[in-house]
């Protein structure tokens, strides 16, 4: 088939997605694999391969990632049952003071806590860090919502063991190990610069307390409250608003309402926190564990990762590292000694529950990362591939970088979800990537830099972060929208002279 036909389909089957998507309402993970089937129908595929296409692309995806991701989720809603994040939030506070928390904290959720599922590190983390707001300053609400909301997305796509750095990885095929330590490189000066910069901004008059803070918060941070009440606040239940129709679950929209009164068990209920005053801990039990030992299994899961990434650039060959390091085998020895220490702290019956709870999150993100690789397989079998690697290997580096990046943005203004624009851009450039001359994971740090871009009303990371932070839409859309925007910014100028050296 000619050029034109197969450009003018593809953009078809993507406008087509997008519009399910948005104005139908309907479930990305049936929209994609629709676009699929109508590619490779209108590419000329024919029924049989074109199924054969999209159900090869879903198991080989799924048999690349699809363990990491469970290992991830379940490892992520065992942390939060054990309430390790607060304990995590206050030491930040204690050791870095109030100042400073807004780099501190974003710097803790884009790395280390990406393990746990977005919305709920979003519910825990905003009260302690309203709370926190109101001893930063006046404008401690625009520089702490700034902070979550580039800690949150940023670390969704550019750090493992992010859902979407974990399907840009395996769509992409960047080795695992690879695709963290250079996630690692990129994440930390995108997130100490897009904060500062933010800060920046908001000390130049960005920010007006009167028009984008509620009245409430704007009382409470001219007036400071007094240390017990700062206390008594950090556990009151968060006051949710309703949101648009589009939710997003875990970064991808799913259709209906995200109010309050269509939440998932487990997600906002009010009442104790776990480990919180109220919450009940059995006798006999280790009540009270140091922070390290609660993040120590997570941080020994991605140093063996790490450590296989190192060995595979110096060249070094052993069987039992090579073990060791297997993703796999990380993220289960991860799991395993979260377990332990969960069982330690809280119990074997809220253990179960956590994993319940992450087991039942795990199933639409496992979906919608195979769904990728179908679109990505079909895409590769119509022959886009061999079209536009014509058009992206021209102008050395910096021109393919630019175009990934545009291509990851410009879906994700159209879908308003980072996993998806980010996991539906890889699909689309997975097959020409190999003929980009550039490293593969340059191609998915880039993917993933796009489709930070812009974060809007179609989002539940906006919705939920202005209802939690009492923030006004003009406010959420200057910490939220604009704050990830430079974080976008900031990570694709980094990315460039990173080029130079992969």
């Amino acid at each position: 088939m000619s050029e034109v036909p197969v450009l003018a389909n593809t953009a078809v089957a993507i406008v087509g997605i997008v519009v399910l998507i948005v104005r139908f309402r309907v479930n990305p993970v049936i929209s994609l694999v629709v676009g699929s089937l109508y590619l490779g129908l209108a590419t000329g595929l024919g029924v049989t391969r074109t199924i054969r296409t999209i159900t090869t692309g879903f198991g080989d995806i799924m048999a690349e990632v699809g363990l990491l991701i469970a290992f991830g989720v379940l490892m992520g809603a065992v942390l939060q049952e054990t309430g390790a994040i607060e304990q995590l939030v206050d030491r930040l506070l204690h050791v870095f003071g109030p100042r400073r928390l807004p780099h501190s904290m974003a710097l803790t959720i884009g790395t280390l806590l990406q393990a746990i599922y977005l919305d709920v590190l979003l519910v825990i983390c905003a009260p302690l860090a309203r709370t926190a707001s109101r001893r930063i300053g006046p404008l401690g609400s625009a520089r702490m919502g700034a902070a979550l909301a580039i800690g949150l997305e940023s670390g969704i796509v550019l750090m493992v063991p992010g859902v979407g750095a974990l399907a840009l990885a395996a769509l992409l095929h960047v080795p695992l190990g690879t695709m963290l330590l250079w996630g690692l490189v990129l994440i930390v000066p995108t997130v100490l610069v897009s904060v500062t910069t933010m800060s920046f901004l908001f000390r130049r008059g960005l920010w007006n307390s009167a028009t984008d803070e509620d009245a409430a918060v704007a009382s409470q941070t001219a007036a400071p409250a007094p240390p017990h009440t700062q206390k008594a606040d950090t556990a009151e239940p968060a006051r949710v608003r309703p949101v648009p129709a589009v939710a997003v679950v875990g970064g991808a929209p799913a259709p209906g309402p995200a109010g309050p009164g269509n939440r998932r068990p487990g997600r906002l209920a009010a009442g104790p926190a776990p480990g919180s005053a109220g919450a009940a801990v059995p006798c006999g039990r280790w009540k009270d564990p140091p922070l390290l030992v609660r993040f120590a299994p997570l941080v020994t899961a991605l140093l063996m990762i790490g450590g296989g990434a190192v060995a595979q650039a110096t060249h070094a060959r052993n069987p039992v590292l090579s073990f060791v390091s297997s993703p796999v085998v990380a993220l289960l020895t991860g799991l395993v000694g979260t377990l332990i220490v969960a069982r330690l702290t809280v119990g074997r019956e809220r253990v179960e529950r956590a994993l319940v709870r992450g087991f039942k999150d795990s199933g639409q993100i496992l979906i919608l990362t195979a769904v990728g690789g179908s679109l990505a397989a079909v895409v590769g079998a119509g022959g886009l591939g061999r079209i536009l690697r014509g058009y992206f290997s021209t102008g050395g580096h910096i021109a393919p970088l630019l175009l990934v990046w545009a291509v990851a943005a410009a879906l994700h203004l159209a879908v308003g979800s980072v996993t998806i624009s980010a996991i539906t851009t890889a699909g689309i450039l997975a097959p020409i990537a190999p003929g980009l001359g550039l490293d593969p994971v340059l191609v998915a740090l880039a993917i993933g830099a796009g489709s930070l871009f812009a974060v809007h009303v179609t989002s539940n990371t906006f919705w939920l972060l202005q209802s939690l932070m009492g923030q006004t839409t003009r406010g959420t859309l200057k910490s939220c929208t604009l704050g990830v925007s430079v974080a976008s910014v900031v990570a694709l100028l980094l990315l460039l002279p990173l080029s130079v050296f992969l």
